[in-house]
């Protein structure tokens, strides 16, 4: 049992094993790509990693390595089978940022025009953020990077 919950109680997991059906598109001894079943856009796909992790802040580097080491050839796949014109690879953190499997899963989302359902806003906070203090932000990651 990790991160609260069972790994034979993780959709995620299931799908690993096989007990609950998806739509698989890669598989190697490490990770595991698959449709998302409610999709975004055309070839939207989940990647995960077949070690259970809630999230990135309980991955272990090499579950990591792993995962992206295949990144590239899932997103030059679909980009070669549908030609989006863009793609967002996206990844939720915990429950305020939007996760619902807590289990680690990044969506691979091609993008094709401005309407296909997507809408990342960047809004700036600068003003809130002068150099003096976003150094001191940087202070504080270093200080805790292990």
């Amino acid at each position: 049992s990790k991160g609260g919950i069972k790994m034979s109680d993780c959709l995620f997991c299931k799908i690993i094993d096989g007990s609950i059906p998806s739509l698989k598109v890669y598989e190697d001894e490490h990770v595991y790509a698959f449709m998302d079943i409610m999709p975004l856009t055309k070839g939207h796909t989940l990647l995960i990693p077949k070690t259970h992790c809630q999230d990135l802040f309980e991955m272990p580097e090499e579950v990591a390595a792993n995962l992206y080491k295949v990144a590239p050839k899932i997103a030059n796949a679909i980009k070669e089978a549908f030609n989006p014109i863009g793609m967002n690879t996206v990844n939720n953190n915990g429950a305020a940022a939007g996760q619902s499997v807590f289990h680690y899963h990044l969506h691979f989302i091609p993008r094709y025009d401005e309407t296909d359902g997507l809408k990342v806003e960047w809004n700036s906070r600068q003003a809130e953020f002068p150099t003096e203090v976003i150094q001191s932000i940087a202070a504080s990651i270093q200080e805790n990077l292990k």
